[in-house]
């Protein structure tokens, strides 16, 4: 809670009108409430005309378990920006595939209570629509080239949990980012191959890296990545500060953009 507050006097302070919704401070079990309470809440800040904008308190595995009882027609109805990184992963990845309208990968209520000044730069250039161009200095181009692609992607981990279901995502012509927390490189490894043997990468004309935090054998996952898609022939760069890292740049999916290796950056187009 002390960081959840934090987090909203930031959005304050960026000059933000704020509006909780009480019902997300309630418990069952692990998650913040009942499936469908929490989906009520989600569908409700959309169909609201006053609501400018969802950003996410936090992640949660419970997100996935709430996919079903989502109002993709209100969604589809109600365009906003909506905002979130880790296991919001996969209601990014569900409002993408049902609705075309594009998200926000980026901070959460409660990471913003700790974010640096460029996470908050960013997010404030993200949500004013001004984002246009991301450096990526210290990134490693491991397959160099410029690849163009709607951008798709998040938690590394929450798109594998997606494969199988309604919700799977396509990365047809879609440039990847992926990024993941606490995962050891061997269940990085497993995770990319599960992907590839379902032909999630057969059309894929990019990828990006994100942070890899907290993951055992961190040295192995450069070389993981260039294993998995030495066949296709892309640009992959590796090194984004997007995720779980200190630095959390926004990231708009759905949206086109161009990534150069050379040059190590990214622009929507």
């Amino acid at each position: 809670m002390e960081k959840f507050n934090r987090g909203i006097e930031v959005l304050k302070t960026l000059g933000f009108q704020v509006q909780v919704p009480r019902e997300i401070f309630q418990r069952k079990r692990y998650l913040a409430g009942d499936d469908m309470e929490r989906a009520k809440i989600v569908n409700r800040l959309f169909s609201d005309p006053g609501i400018k904008g969802i950003i996410c308190a936090r992640g949660g595995y419970g997100a996935l378990r709430i996919l079903n009882h989502l109002d993709w027609d209100l969604i589809r109805k109600n365009p906003k920006p909506f905002m979130g990184y880790s296991d919001i992963t996969a209601i990014l990845t569900a409002i993408l595939s049902e609705t075309g309208m594009p998200v926000l990968h980026g901070p959460h209520v409660v990471s913003l209570a700790t974010a640096d000044a460029k996470t908050l730069a960013s997010f404030v250039d993200a949500l004013s629509g001004s984002s246009k161009t991301i450096e990526i200095p210290d990134g490693k181009a491991i397959r160099e080239g410029i690849g163009m692609g709607i951008l798709k992607g998040g938690n590394l981990a929450t798109l594998c949990h997606l494969l199988g279901t309604r919700f799977q995502p396509d990365f047809a012509e879609a440039v990847l980012f992926f990024e993941d927390i606490g995962e050891p490189a061997y269940k990085i490894d497993r995770m990319l191959t599960q992907m590839k043997l379902a032909g999630l990468f057969d059309k894929t004309h990019g990828v990006i890296t994100g942070s890899f935090e907290n993951c055992d054998n961190g040295e192995y996952i450069e070389e993981i990545v260039d294993e998995c898609f030495d066949e296709y022939q892309v640009p992959v760069l590796f090194g984004l500060d997007a995720g779980h890292g200190k630095t959390n740049l926004s990231l708009c999916f759905g949206r086109m953009i161009k990534m150069d290796t050379m040059a190590r950056k990214i622009q929507w187009v």
